[in-house]
């Protein structure tokens, strides 16, 4: 609940604005003596406090009940206990370093914050901060340079933190940079939501905050990588298993 909690938080004044609206619309429908209008408003503000119950449904199954931060669908993918060297990329908000460092604690772990990214600026981001605080050693990154050596990297681990690089082809630098410090047989995870109509049903307008699968394809196919697995954590995210080309 920790982490739905905090959605909560950073969303409150739009979920203020929509329950304020709902109210207005009520109370309005009760002076209007046309029955099609007094209807239409009923309807819209009952459609408009199911969304915002519904987004946050959804936010507690993705965030606080699914496999998001939990990684046990890396099972077969990943071997922890022989990784040398891993990334974890994050915008602001970090609630996996610790618990991967707890759990495998050989793992050397680099923990890199996205620069710039549109958390940075949210008013609830200190709170997240006392919830999650900031891994000791975090280092902040440029989507266009990642400030380690060629392929020097078992695993880059990005859990819903790529879509706040909003520019494609930083986008596609990041990966190209990704590709450079990956040793020949390691992988990147990428857990995202998409703007798809599944997000757009329980996250209204909130889904254009993220990225169409399409978008992602190209973004990774530009740095001459391949998506290897495309799997489904909740009918809200998708985590994308990707590698390199393999050579001929």
């Amino acid at each position: 609940m920790k982490i739905t909690k905090l959605v909560i938080l950073f969303n409150y004044q739009k979920i203020l604005l929509g329950i304020v609206v709902s109210a207005v619309l009520l109370i309005a429908s009760f002076w209007i003596n046309i029955s099609l209008i007094q209807l239409s408003f009923r309807i819209l503000s009952a459609l408009i406090v199911l969304n915002i119950i519904a987004s946050l449904v959804a936010s507690y199954t993705l965030y606080d009940k699914s496999d998001l931060y939990e990684l046990k669908n890396l099972n077969g993918i990943i071997d922890w206990q022989k990784t040398e060297n891993a990334i974890l990329v994050h915008a602001s908000f970090d609630p996996l370093s610790k618990r991967l460092e707890e759990k495998y604690p050989n793992l050397n772990l680099t923990v890199c914050d996205i620069f710039g990214n549109r958390h940075e600026q949210e008013k609830g981001i200190e709170t997240s901060k006392k919830i999650f605080p900031p891994h000791s050693k975090e280092i902040k990154i440029s989507p266009n340079r990642l400030p380690f050596e060629d392929k020097s990297q078992d695993v880059i681990l990005a859990v819903t933190s790529l879509h706040e690089i909003l520019d494609h082809e930083q986008r596609v630098l990041f990966f190209k940079e990704a590709k450079r410090i990956l040793k020949d047989d390691g992988v990147i995870i990428v857990s995202e939501q998409f703007r798809d109509f599944t997000n757009f049903v329980f996250f209204n307008i909130g889904a254009f905050h993220f990225l169409s699968e399409k978008n992602w394809k190209k973004a990774i196919s530009g740095a001459d990588l391949k998506i290897v697995k495309n799997q489904k954590l909740t009918p809200f995210a998708n985590m994308l298993i990707v590698k390199k080309l393999s050579k001929i």
